[in-house]
């Protein structure tokens, strides 16, 4: 077979180069476990979308800065109410009347650390997560390389069969490439793709099974806080004298804490309640390649396909140029 001259199609080893492509292409997805991991990504992507906004992690940190308050203002103040003098010994006598708060208050830093880490990283992250949002859903993204992939090698069967009708194929899979070659820079994948890749190695160390359980387990220690709080703090303010107004006026802290704390637990609960049903979501995730290198996944074989199908096309000399000939020597007339 000759060497792609338009009519007798190209050498068989560029068709042959193509179809490894092609199959390259279509076993991509398989060799990455993509069927089964890409619908997972899109699942956490889709259940982290109504926390990932800038109002709700406001709200999230917000949450904490209240509960902080709380606990600081009834570690203080409120305890030098309730315990009298000599200051000295007032955590002392404070804690032993009140074993529960004291308790919880001993835990309460490493909790608040914890968590406040975690909401900071995840607010860090919302250009990222908006980044990779905004990408075509991971449902699609094996699609991506098997469609193409099939279509190259159907092309590639075709002019194998019919070498004569490869000036027409080669336009196809041309376009093909030149596809290839301009998804990632439709869908902004070379800024979008790292940006995920930052994502996910963000959330390496928050999305566990281990840290989403101990966090949920944080939420039983607060949750005893601010019923002892609630229940035995207050109620002795109040036995000492004090109305619910002068409660309010003289700890504003532990009255938002008190007021706040069922809408505080109605939003905390269910964020973390989605970060525990991902877990296994953002493993699969994890496993995939490194985003930043889903751009380059399909560039480099458009580049192969186009780079292919046109050093097939011939290199003719123009019609308009005459072969160059040596002119007669001058003869004068009449010589011999």
């Amino acid at each position: 077979m000759a060497d792609g001259d338009g009519r007798d199609g190209p050498a068989s080893w560029r068709l042959a180069v193509l179809a490894l492509v092609g199959v390259g292409l279509i076993a991509a997805p398989f060799a990455f476990d993509m069927f089964e991991r890409a619908p997972k990504g899109a699942t956490m992507i889709s259940d982290f979308r109504p926390y990932m906004t800038a109002p709700r992690l406001d709200g999230f940190q917000l949450d904490m800065r209240q509960i902080n308050g709380g606990v600081r203002q009834s570690a203080t103040r409120l305890a030098e109410a309730l315990a009298g003098p000599p200051a000295a010994t007032v955590r002392t006598r404070f804690d032993a009347r009140f074993p529960d708060f004291a308790s919880f208050d001993a835990q309460w830093p490493a909790i608040d650390s914890s968590m406040s880490e975690m909401l900071a990283a995840i607010k860090d992250n919302l250009p990222n997560y908006k980044a990779v949002a905004a990408l075509p859903s991971f449902t699609l993204f094996p699609w991506f390389f098997v469609a193409p992939g099939a279509i190259l090698v159907l092309l590639v069967a075709a002019a194998g069969r019919r070498p004569t009708r490869w000036k027409t194929v080669r336009l196809v899979v041309v376009a093909l490439g030149i596809g290839l070659i301009a998804a990632p820079a439709v869908f902004q994948m070379f800024a979008r793709a790292p940006r995920g890749e930052r994502m996910v190695n963000a959330f390496k160390s928050i999305e566990t099974r281990e840290r989403v359980e101990t966090i949920q387990g944080y939420f039983g220690d607060i949750a005893t806080g601010q019923g002892a709080i609630r229940l035995e703090l207050v109620p002795a303010l109040e036995r000492s004298g004090l109305s619910a107004a002068q409660v309010a006026a003289r700890f504003p802290a532990v009255a938002t804490l008190d007021r706040r704390w069922d809408p505080i637990l109605n939003d905390l609960t269910p964020m973390i309640g989605t970060m525990s049903d991902n877990v296994d979501n953002y493993a699969a995730v994890a496993s995939l390649p490194p985003f930043a290198l889903f751009p380059w996944f399909f560039v480099i074989p458009g580049l192969l396909v186009v780079g292919l199908s046109i050093s097939t096309v011939p290199w003719r000399r123009s019609a308009n140029s005459a072969p160059l000939t040596h002119p007669e020597p001058f003869q004068p007339k009449g010589a011999p």
